[in-house]
């Protein structure tokens, strides 16, 4: 369990992040379009887990916006915007807001997704929606990068990320 905290209020999540150097649990979304995509999917390549509570606050907007205009930049990267949004919604956010370069998928399918992460707060007023993380794998899905965001108002910490992605 982790503890985290929402406008100062302590939170909790139902387990913890998988450890830089482990090998990264497999995982399912669902995109926009009614897809499934899977880990198995991205084999060979990098991929950035950017994880939030839901599109419909701003800083989870923000968040999408930032790694959308990062992402164009970056080589054999994958990123992959995670929340529990039913994937209507991903598509209308995606729509209104031109996003093109990331994947948003919605882990709503997928329980073991925020087991084996770590990731679902389990109480606070936010409890059962996922927590904000950013978690960056390697081509063969080890853990390169995992940052639990210690306040779920306030941004992840993007120039981190990038500098794991620019080793």
């Amino acid at each position: 369990m982790e503890t985290i905290h929402f406008k100062g209020e302590e939170v909790h999540t139902a387990g913890r992040l998988p450890e830089v150097g482990s090998k990264a649990p497999c995982y399912t979304f669902v995109t926009p379009e009614l897809k499934e995509i899977h880990c198995a999917d991205f084999v060979g390549k990098r991929v950035v887990l950017n994880v939030f509570p839901s599109l419909d606050t701003p800083v989870c907007a923000a968040s999408v916006r930032r790694f959308n205009k990062e992402a164009a930049g970056l080589d054999n990267t994958v990123v992959i915007c995670v929340s529990m949004d039913l994937p209507f919604a991903s598509a209308r956010f995606c729509e209104a807001n031109d996003i093109k370069n990331v994947i948003v998928g919605s882990a709503f399918r997928s329980p073991l997704f925020a087991e084996k992460y770590g990731l679902e707060m389990v109480d606070g007023p936010l409890a059962g929606l996922l927590a904000r993380a950013v978690i960056v794998l390697d081509e063969d899905r080890n853990v390169v990068y995992a940052d639990l965001v210690n306040e779920i108002t306030s941004e992840p910490h993007y120039e981190e990320a990038h500098d794991v992605l620019k080793r």
